[in-house]
């Protein structure tokens, strides 16, 4: 548990503490997919409160181990409630983050980002992340198939 810049940024360890962050989701959460989550090794989600108990961020890392890489972290998600941005919340989190993936003894870590993405680049860029040239990211969806 940290406190900074008058939040208190905790690890999430309860389904109901995931399902009351939904609102900084891209979509609805559901109790399974948290139950899930909660459940499965190397998932990690830190919530930042403001004083009023509000989650008013969050961000979420997967510890990924390769054979060739030992372990690192993906900062997979960073969302922080419209009404608290630019206050700092988004690069403690970040941070917080990096110090667990440090206590995990992961070798480093690293992000995923849209290139016009201007307010994620400049937190991870404020928490010291180094830019390693641009990236493409193709996906497959499982949606439509029967």
């Amino acid at each position: 548990m940290a406190v900074t810049g008058g939040f208190e940024i905790r690890r999430a360890g309860t389904v109901a503490e995931l399902l009351a962050a939904g609102h900084l989701y891209d979509g609805p959460a559901r109790p399974e997919w948290a139950e899930r989550f909660l459940a499965s090794p190397g998932h990690l989600m830190l919530i930042g409160y403001a004083a009023d108990g509000f989650p008013a961020g969050f961000v979420t890392g997967i510890e990924m181990i390769h054979p060739d890489k030992g372990a690192e972290l993906c900062l997979y998600e960073l969302g922080v409630d419209e009404a608290y941005r630019r206050r700092g919340l988004g690069r403690a989190l970040t941070e917080a983050l990096l110090a667990a993936a440090r206590e995990r003894d992961c070798a480093g870590a690293w992000v995923p980002v849209d290139t016009d993405n201007g307010p994620a680049l400049a937190t991870y860029r404020s928490a010291g992340a180094a830019d390693e040239g641009v990236c493409a990211i193709r996906a497959w969806s499982f949606d439509d198939e029967p």
